[in-house]
């Protein structure tokens, strides 16, 4: 498999050369990268300390890195557009563009795309967090009352995750609880979830996949076999079925791909 350095280059943080470098490197099977995360680039003589970076690199690989940038300041952007690897610049592609349309000029300000532009979200995204923290894995099911929704589903079937970035990026109140072996074995519910049906999505998970995960955390274990991964499984898929719960496979999804499928099929509110 050949391989690639990816560079993402940002005078912020980097998240969203990052985030938008990543969603379109997914497309593309057969090839591995070595990622070089560079943030903070937004002055001229930094900007030349990473082109410099980048044509060694270009260098000794023998190929043009891929290089993912969200510069603002046209004089940064245009020394790093002078290197020697392949430049995807985010902001520069669409800023004239829009500008045009808009028939206004762009502040041209940095660290905007995760600034903090409305305290009343960002107040919300915090109190989702402190919420989903509070009720992870099963803990403290009296507040389900609270929640936005509620995942259901075997251990490391990726619940808690995916309630954190609800919580983070969107301000949902999520919690999560995983199916003990007397639910699994009946395939019912306890009161406690029953009563809040309606909140209730569950992930589901490969088998292959969900053996591997627990491998790594308990090698050898029962809880880790081929046997009890599958029982689990199968169990808890006839439970959703039987409850009228919906579900996803998360095998091959992303965090952000669950989380949109939760809140397109939950129909809840983003912050």
């Amino acid at each position: 498999m050949s391989q690639r350095t990816v560079f993402f280059v940002s005078d912020h943080s980097g998240v969203t050369a990052e985030t938008l470098g990543h969603s379109l490197l997914t497309q593309f099977d057969g090839v591995a990268y070595r990622t070089v995360t560079v943030p903070f680039v937004s002055t001229a003589d930094k900007a030349k300390q990473v082109v410099e970076t980048i044509n060694l690199t270009a260098r000794a690989d023998g190929q043009m890195p891929l290089v993912f940038t969200t510069l603002v300041h046209n004089e940064v952007r245009d020394i790093l557009n002078g290197c020697d690897g392949f430049v995807l610049d985010f902001f520069g592609s669409f800023l004239g563009p829009m500008e045009g349309e808009l028939g206004v000029k762009s502040a041209h300000a940095m660290g905007r795309a995760h600034g903090i532009r409305d305290v009343a979200t960002y107040d919300r995204r915090i109190e989702a967090t402190s919420f989903a923290l509070t009720h992870d894995d099963g803990a403290n099911p009296g507040g389900y009352d609270e929640a936005d929704v509620v995942l259901v589903g075997v251990s490391r079937s990726g619940k808690t995750p995916t309630c954190l970035y609800l919580a983070l990026q969107y301000g949902v109140f999520a919690a999560n609880f995983p199916l003990t072996e007397g639910e699994l074995e009946h395939r019912s519910l306890t009161s406690r979830l029953s009563r809040h049906r309606d909140k209730l999505f569950g992930l589901t998970i490969g088998p292959a996949r969900l053996e591997a995960i627990r491998s790594e955390r308990t090698p050898g274990s029962r809880y880790a076999s081929p046997a009890q991964v599958s029982f689990e499984i199968r169990q808890a898929e006839a439970l959703f079925r039987k409850m009228g719960i919906p579900f996803l496979d998360t095998t091959r999804c992303s965090i952000e791909e669950i989380a949109s499928r939760i809140l397109n099929e939950g129909d809840l509110r983003q912050t």
